[in-house]
């Protein structure tokens, strides 16, 4: 049975967007974009080749999938692109219809409903990439077991954050690595009995 692993950078401000290039979400006039490549280090370098390497499907909500599709493929001579256009691809989608672009690419219409026959078919570990509007679902239904977060010496002050006002989530620290750029690779899982985060009802 293959866990939901959460694999994303964040800054200390817990902001989520558009961390690898300027243009790539520019939603709500954030100007921000591109905050984590002058972090990157040897250490990042081989925690992500390392996770890559457990050959598990990716998890992508339709927006981040169609970023990751503008981009990716064509980057020549790249083993990024070669592992992602090669690495079976579960898409989250209620508007997407058509056949998808991306080989080995799956759609998904109801998340929610679809992980846990997911989870009990895989015998890898399921990773989600960015996507947030998705890992709200997953989260808010404990669906998640475990989240990589590369927190980054970084405040923004604006973004989209991955816990938005209203989640609760009790985690544990399992493991923990430094880079050389002062980013904190954390590894968390949720309390037992918690799952993940929900929405506080006051």
């Amino acid at each position: 049975m293959g866990n939901v692993v959460v694999f994303n950078n964040l800054t200390l401000d817990g902001v989520m967007q558009a961390p690898g290039r300027p243009d790539e979400d520019r939603r709500g006039g954030f100007a921000h974009g591109g905050w984590s490549p002058p972090y990157g280090d040897e250490v990042m370098g081989r925690v992500m080749a390392e996770g890559m390497a457990e050959g598990g499907p990716i998890l992508l909500g339709r927006r981040t999938y169609e970023d990751f599709f503008s981009y990716w493929p064509k980057q020549q001579d790249n083993q990024i692109s070669d592992v992602l256009t090669k690495t079976p691809k579960y898409v989250a989608s209620r508007t997407l219809t058509e056949r998808l672009p991306w080989e080995n690419s799956t759609l998904v219409a109801d998340a929610v409903a679809t992980v846990p026959r997911l989870k009990a078919q895989e015998s890898k570990d399921i990773t989600v990439l960015g996507s947030g509007n998705l890992l709200t679902s997953l989260m808010r239904h404990n669906l998640v077991d475990r989240y990589i977060l590369l927190i980054h010496p970084l405040v923004l002050g604006s973004g989209q954050r991955m816990f938005g006002e209203g989640d609760l989530a009790r985690l544990r620290l399992v493991d923990s690595v430094s880079t050389t750029t002062g980013v904190m690779i954390a590894t968390y899982e949720p309390v037992s009995g918690t799952g993940g985060a929900r929405a506080v009802r006051h």
